[in-house]
């Protein structure tokens, strides 16, 4: 069985410098050109999250082997995944990954569609950028029928546990995680599309 990310989608705070219209954002496929920002985003993004509390080994560990330009670059040429940025007039602040059929994490029932991440810069936090990446997987889901939208999130990270709440997904399952030597666990939660 596949492990899913526990940190799924949990980049979301509150506060920012920056002032902008939400009609500005672009949300666009993705592709290897960007390859080194979305490596950019997803360390940056993942060592503001989560640093404080995990081990300096067990982030290095894990930003090593799961944002090095290998591993992302056969994730971006995977045929089942989908890769979506978001730009704020053509600066990069995140980005989303989407996993179809077997790229998928785990195993789920036929005809559903996994976001594996949702990452958006600190400085953009709190100006509904996730929300507008998530209104976009759940467009994708209608326009592809599936039955439902997934993902795994860490117990502990409770503001996008809230996010994903308030938009309707409900926990459906949970695993374990292994982070370097440290065990956690990720709720599965799940939309129902049809």
């Amino acid at each position: 069985m596949k492990i899913a990310n526990p940190f799924i989608c949990s980049i979301f705070g509150f506060e920012t410098k920056h002032s902008f219209s939400m009609s500005k954002i672009e949300i666009k496929k993705a592709t290897l050109s960007e390859l080194e920002i979305i490596r950019k985003i997803s360390t940056e993004t993942f060592t503001e999250t989560f640093s404080g509390v995990n081990t300096a080994a067990n982030m290095a560990n894990y930003i090593q082997e799961n944002f090095n330009a290998e591993k992302l670059t056969s994730e971006i040429n995977n045929p089942n995944s989908a890769f979506y940025s978001a730009t704020l007039e053509n600066e990069n602040i995140g980005y989303m990954k989407l996993n179809f059929g077997d790229a998928q994490t785990e195993k789920q029932e036929e005809n559903n569609l996994e976001i594996h991440r949702i990452y958006v810069l600190q400085a953009f936090h709190g100006k509904k950028v996730g929300q507008l990446l998530l209104d976009k997987v759940l467009k994708i889901a209608k326009e592809m029928a599936v039955n439902s939208v997934w993902l795994g999130v860490w117990e502990e990270n409770h503001r996008a546990i809230q996010f994903y709440s308030k938009n309707g997904f409900v926990k459906f399952d949970q695993h374990i995680f292994i982070l370097g030597d440290d065990v956690q666990t990720d709720l599965l939660m799940q939309l129902k599309i049809i």
